[in-house]
């Protein structure tokens, strides 16, 4: 069965490398669409239920029936087909080009001088407000989003498939869009979101803790891990935290640092060691994720490989 699975992940990145995210029709932004509609007839203080509860229960309404779905499909199907249907929906679950699209524009701009375009880009992939950005910030804001959207976009959900199957993987990828959509500590969001983030950090709690280590193990080592156990509580996010900071001392630099988000001021902490980051920076950054890719999918490999000799060394034995 490991060896099945590798073979699946295998090919879903294969896809993924040579496909990108759909251009059009991408499940993920029908099951966006459907959240926004969810969240508004849902999230109004005059329902009893009260906003927690309800933010909760629209979790439950938008994920369990596609995960059971998915579950239950695959339940009858069998063989080769079956197959092919787990690497189309992991190939969907994972944002590993698009991640690495999204960023290397931002480097391209900044080469280029191109402040303004820099800062549009930037806007795409994250929260903050970018509008008044410089150059070093706006390096800075695309190696932490490349840093965090990697666990969240590629190694969640490789762990998950691992896990759970086909099931799992698109669990964890449809709560992890609820958290960006919904897990925001704003007066809409705060009461109404808190169990996307709650479940989120849930899902993410060993993933998030693999892919700091592989990140660690990667660059300065050393570095990664001192700043892993020293800064990562520093960090608001419980599972952001050992991945960014793992990441940041691994490439030798300092982020963090207060920022705006919805036009307010957060005092963020400082993490990493090092120097300051630049746009070239940016670019050691995707090389990170992207070596981490090639080790999960070598360790996935190898296990398979390993656990198929075991199996057959077994049954040739009580044969």
């Amino acid at each position: 069965m490991l060896t099945t699975s590798s073979l699946i992940i295998g090919a879903a990145l294969v896809l993924d490398f040579c496909l990108g995210e759909p251009k059009r029709f991408h499940p993920l932004i029908g099951f966006g669409n459907i959240a926004i509609w969810v969240e508004r007839k849902l999230n109004q203080p005059s329902l009893r239920l009260g906003r927690y509860i309800s933010g909760l229960f629209a979790w439950m309404l938008l994920i369990l029936p596609i995960t059971a779905g998915v579950f239950f499909f695959e339940l009858h199907l069998g063989g080769t087909f079956n197959i092919i249907i787990e690497v189309v929906l992991l190939y969907l679950c994972i944002g590993w080009k698009s991640l690495v699209q999204h960023v290397s524009a931002i480097q391209l701009a900044l080469q280029q001088q191109n402040i303004t375009l820099a800062r549009e880009r930037t806007q795409y992939i994250v929260s903050r407000d970018a509008n008044t950005l410089n150059e070093q910030q706006i390096s800075q804001t695309a190696i932490e989003s490349m840093l965090e959207n990697g666990n969240d976009a590629i190694f969640g959900c490789l762990f998950w498939f691992l896990v759970a199957g086909a099931p799992g993987a698109v669990m964890y990828r449809l709560a992890n869009t609820l958290d960006a959509m919904w897990g925001y500590r704003t007066q809409r969001y705060g009461q109404f979101g808190w169990g996307a983030a709650k479940l989120d950090d849930l899902l993410n709690i060993i993933p998030a803790r693999l892919c700091a280590l592989s990140y660690a193990l990667l660059g300065n080592t050393r570095r990664a891990l001192h700043c892993w156990q020293s800064q990562a509580h520093l960090l608001s996010s419980p599972n952001g935290g050992p991945v960014m900071s793992s990441g940041a001392g691994s490439l030798q630099v300092i982020l963090g640092g207060p920022t705006h988000y919805h036009g307010k001021l957060v005092d963020k902490p400082f993490f990493g060691e090092g120097l300051e980051p630049s746009g070239d920076d940016i670019h050691r950054t995707i090389n990170l994720v992207n070596r981490t890719v090639y080790l999960w999918f070598l360790v996935i490999f190898c296990s398979g490989l390993a656990y198929g000799l075991a199996h057959a060394i077994i049954r040739e034995l009580y044969l």
